[in-house]
Parts: structure tokens; sequence; C-alpha cells
């Protein structure tokens, strides 16, 4: 297999400075959307702005770059060893030329590594072999703010009367959005996972996150429900930054995972309106990138 180090750091420098295109497509709707002269609208301005400047100048759209989450399909046969390898590398080069801020702090010394390189969870990388001949990566920067108003829910839950069905689910991710006002970014992209136990329900969620805005859930249930979540959400009148307006949410993105019968785990991935993801897909000596 080649080295694909100056590839990895491209698609660093992407995710970081470059916002995909469906993503400023939903944050330009949303500005349109909002009343003129309101202090919403100022608010979806002022990012818009920032995101046009980032690319033209190559800088971070936000200074919390986040951590670096990969999710790597590769064919039969290549070492997810050197595979690691290159990506960690990239990861360093990227934070040394400032497309990435120093984020990695070991929890127990509180020391920053320097290089946004830490133990085997920093940077986060899953690896699945695929049939075929592509390596595809897809690459998320998931910011602290964002991450901190992420929830999980174990249904039935009494507090918000939501039990076991999607009516539940849209109680408790409603929840999880009022909890979140003021807080996050917004305007946000939620993740939500369906199922699994504690911890592959918040893989989950954060997987949700890769599919593009404008494409549908490919469960026309769940597609109607992601709309009917999003639609209840921007109800709410939290509005971009807290600032109130009709968009809190850009969009609702849901995984379905089966689970154990003596648990329902609904997991909710907050993603501020800098939904920062990139793709990668190298066929031999071609590489692109979405």
């Amino acid at each position: 297999m080649d080295d694909l180090t100056n590839a990895f750091l491209e698609l660093v420098r992407l995710a970081s400075t470059d916002l995909a295109p469906d993503v400023e497509q939903a944050l330009i709707d949303a500005r349109d959307r909002e009343m003129a002269g309101s202090a919403a609208r100022s608010a979806l301005d002022a990012v818009l702005q920032n995101v046009s400047l980032a690319r033209e100048q190559s800088t971070p759209v936000c200074q919390d770059t986040g951590t670096p989450i990969f999710y790597i399909q590769h064919p039969l046969g290549w070492s997810t060893k050197q595979l690691r390898e290159q990506i960690r590398s990239a990861v360093a080069e990227a934070t040394a030329l400032s497309y990435l801020r120093p984020n990695a702090v070991d929890s127990i010394s509180g020391v920053n590594s320097g290089d946004n390189l830490g133990d085997e969870a920093f940077p986060t990388i899953h690896f699945t072999e695929i049939e075929g001949e592509e390596l595809i990566v897809d690459l998320m920067l998931k910011g602290g703010g964002c991450e901190n108003v992420g929830a999980q829910y174990s249904l039935p839950d009494r507090r918000l009367a939501a039990g076991r069905d999607l009516e539940g689910v849209r109680k408790v991710v409603l929840d999880a959005v009022w909890q979140a006002q003021g807080k996050g970014c917004a305007p946000g992209v939620l993740g939500v996972a369906i199922g699994g136990d504690r911890g592959s329900s918040y893989y989950g969620s954060k997987e949700a996150l890769f599919r593009k805005m404008d494409e549908p859930n490919p469960d026309p249930n769940l597609d109607a429900f992601e709309e009917r979540v999003t639609e209840e959400a921007n109800r709410l009148g939290i509005g971009p930054m807290g600032f109130g307006g009709k968009t809190t949410v850009l969009g609702t993105e849901i995984k379905g995972m089966h689970r154990l019968p003596a648990s329902f785990f609904v997991s909710v991935s907050y993603m501020c309106w800098a939904h920062r993801r990139r793709r990668m897909v190298v066929r031999g000596s071609d590489i692109q990138y979405s």
C-alpha cells in the first residue's frame, strides 16, 4: 500500500478550513428564513462570513478544531497499523501547520501533548474491512462545546413520560435540544442512535452525522420522522446562538440499531453549526475529496 500521509493531511485541512457544500447551503437557507435585522439573521451572516474567510485563507472555521474522528473502510489485506501511523503523522503535521489546534490533554497530568496525539482514542480511528479495492475515509472534527451537550437516555423515561417507541424517542431528542439551548453553538445538527448498548449507541449517533444533509434516510419511516423532529425542534424558538428565531437545528440524522430486550437507549450527538466532516476516496493512484 502507498504512503497516504500527505493525502490524510489534505483531508484534515479541508475538514478544518473548508465547510462541506451541503452544510454551507443549509446555513444559507437558515439565514434566508430569518427576519431582516434580527439577531438570528445577524448571527448567521457572521457565521457565513467566517466560513468564506476560512476557506479563502485556509484557516480553521472554528478556533476549537475538536477531536479528529476517522471512520475508515479499507480493502482486504490493507495494514491498519500502517494506516493508523500515517493518520497520526498527518494529524501531527496538521497541528504544526495550524490546521488543528493542539487539543490532546492528558486527563491525569493535565499536560497537552502539543501535537494532537494521545492514547489510542486521540485521534479516534475506527476501521472496517470491506469488499472491493477502494479506501474510503470519513473524517469529522467534533468540537468540545457541542460534545458537552450530547445526551443519552434510557427508555422508558418517567420524567419525560417517554415510552419505548418513536414517540418516546421524539420526546427525549427534543429534551436534549431544549437542555442545550444557549450552548453548543446553534443551529446544530442532531445525530441520533436508537438502540445498541451504551457504548455502541454513542458510536452510532456520531456515525449518523456522516450522512449528507441533503441525502434522505434510506428508511422512509425514519426519513419522515427526522423531518418531524427537525420541524418541532425549530418551533422551540431557541434560534441561532440562542438569540431566538426560526432555526434551532439544521437537520436530524437517525440511525436505528438492534438492542437487548432489557435496554432501550437513545443517544444524541449534537453537532454545532461548524459541522466539519469530509470524505476521501482512494482508487489506485486516484484520490478524490468530497
